[in-house]
């Protein structure tokens, strides 16, 4: 569970219905016109900007913006040089069958154990990470669309009330209404992309760079151990991929 994003978003939700409930009745915040023009038009235009199988996966690759952890690199730097020392004293076959902590490197391990050539090697893992990362990058692209379109809805929404207030001018009963679906689209809007799709857009971009640094990190991991690098020299490679502070402490330690 990431906490930030959860926390974040019921912060922000819970500041918003907060400022409502002291302003009034949260019921006045309320218009189904408006949502029907924000949120399920918003939904149909950035439906015309992909595919549906990549429209409807987007939801299944937002849950990673709350429920998605990367085993720590420090700790699967120590693994891998485990792996390095027990293939570099009994060969690639000593690593078959070891349990690890993520399949990409499972996977890895065993095309090593197969004798696939490098070249093999490498351009097997870095499709599968290249797919990854790729999955990543089209759920951040839809919510960053979902997130231009949103305010731009709500736009659309004023325009649509400000046009049935004016043509109704001569009822002041139908002025209410249509002055509420002029205000509440842009705000549902606003609400809309500032504080679900721009966020979870964002963080999926962090996912991707996170989950690229994690596999790439394997990839040339496991090149060194097929190489028959020295378990040091690969640890010593390998701790480049850390943040500058935690590195030093490595080495120190």
């Amino acid at each position: 569970m990431d906490l930030a994003t959860l926390i974040g978003m019921i912060g922000s939700m819970a500041i918003i219905v907060t400022a409502m409930l002291l302003s009034g009745s949260l019921g006045m915040f309320v218009d189904v016109p408006s949502v029907l023009i924000v949120v399920v038009g918003s939904v149909f235009v950035v439906m015309m900007k992909f595919g549906l199988g990549q429209f409807l996966g987007a939801g299944k690759v937002a849950g990673k913006a709350f429920m998605f952890k990367l085993p720590d690199p420090a700790e699967t730097i120590d693994e891998i040089v485990g792996l390095a020392d027990e293939a570099r004293k009994g060969g690639l076959l000593a690593l078959e069958g070891k349990d690890v902590s993520s399949d990409f490197l499972q996977g890895g391990i065993q095309l090593l154990v197969d004798g696939h050539d490098p070249e093999v090697v490498k351009t097997l893992l870095s499709k599968d990470k290249d797919q990854t990362v790729e999955r990543h990058e089209i759920g951040s692209n839809i919510f960053s669309a979902l997130g231009d379109v949103a305010p731009a809805m709500g736009m659309i929404g004023t325009l649509v009330g400000l046009v049935a207030m004016l043509s109704n001018m001569d009822d002041p009963k139908s002025i209410g209404p249509a002055m509420a679906v002029a205000l509440l689209t842009t705000l549902y809007g606003a609400m809309l992309a500032n504080m679900i799709a721009i966020p979870i857009s964002d963080k999926l971009s962090l996912r991707r760079a996170e989950e690229d640094m994690s596999k790439s990190l394997v990839i040339d991991a496991l090149l060194a151990i097929q190489g028959g690098q020295n378990p040091r020299v690969i640890d010593s490679m390998l701790r480049n991929y850390l943040p500058a502070s935690q590195r030093g402490s490595e080495e120190d330690g």
